[in-house]
């Protein structure tokens, strides 16, 4: 693989030094596979994470946590995957926290709600919340007895941070190792410590209401977190496998539902959300 070499930093007249005394940009990130310009790795880290919340949001959530959704096993074991080398997470503790979150929404017992711990130790501390919860088995027993491991939990996607650690190697060997880690840091930033806190934070904090619960609506992070910051909306019908309810209101992971839905993937089972006169509150 190649790397900064002795011609990466030359004089400015140096024969063979086309691109300047600061050498090539494949040069100056390290050289790899597919980076010959620097501007790969933020599309590479946007693609990442995104490919994260879509599917977190799609089969952690809609298709696990609350049955709105089944999917093909072959969807299934693509979900899996990616959610193995871009999080590292156990379906049965993501479902078990998240399950008792609506058990106890904003109330003691709610794994990360801001009104008990404060929007700011949400925001930078959820990952800690969550694995706190998700080690206690009492949780798991109770709110996730449907989903035991099977054999490729047992076999693969139990084994942790082995996911992520794959996915980094396979992000060195196609970038390069500096753009590899610097894809891999980057990607964990922004779904461990931005994206997966507005959703548990800022959605039960601040925003808009369509009906009348302690959770909010943010039209402008919906588009960043897979649908996901429709809170208010998906409280009032968890199973609802759209999230949107209104026009302005747009929910990228829908539109990978109905791909998916329309080459028999997934087929879609919750009841639609409805606006109804007695359940609007301040859109």
């Amino acid at each position: 693989m190649e790397g900064c070499g002795a011609g990466a930093v030359g004089s400015p007249g140096s024969a063979g030094s086309e691109h300047g005394w600061l050498g090539s940009e494949s040069e100056l990130v390290g050289g790899g596979a597919l980076v010959t310009h620097v501007w790969i790795i933020p599309l590479v880290v946007i693609a990442l994470t995104q490919a994260a919340v879509v599917a977190t949001s799609v089969y952690l959530h809609r298709t696990l946590a609350h049955r709105a959704l089944t999917v093909h096993p072959v969807a299934d074991i693509l979900f899996r995957t990616v959610l193995w080398l871009t999080t590292g997470q156990r379906r049965q503790e993501w479902v078990a926290v998240h399950r008792k979150h609506h058990a106890f929404t904003d109330r003691e017992g709610d794994p990360h709600s801001p009104r008990l711990l404060g929007l700011w130790r949400v925001q930078l501390l959820n990952a800690y919340y969550y694995q706190r919860e998700a080690r206690n088995p009492d949780t798991i027993r109770k709110f996730a007895p449907d989903l035991p491991e099977d054999r490729l939990d047992r076999a693969v996607f139990s084994k942790g941070m082995a996911g992520p650690g794959l996915g980094i190697a396979l992000l060195c060997f196609l970038l390069g190792i500096g753009p590899g880690f610097i894809a891999a840091l980057a990607h964990a930033v922004l779904y461990v410590l931005v994206l997966a806190p507005l959703i548990n934070g800022v959605g039960h904090w601040r925003g808009g209401q369509n009906f009348k619960n302690t959770a909010y609506n943010s039209v402008a992070l919906a588009w960043l977190t897979g649908g996901e910051s429709l809170h208010n909306n998906h409280h009032a019908e968890p199973r609802a496998p759209k999230f949107s309810v209104r026009r302005v209101e747009f929910d990228p992971s829908w539109l990978v539902i109905r791909a998916l839905a329309a080459v028999k993937l997934v087929v879609i089972i919750g009841p639609p959300l409805r606006l109804s006169a007695d359940s609007r509150a301040t859109p």
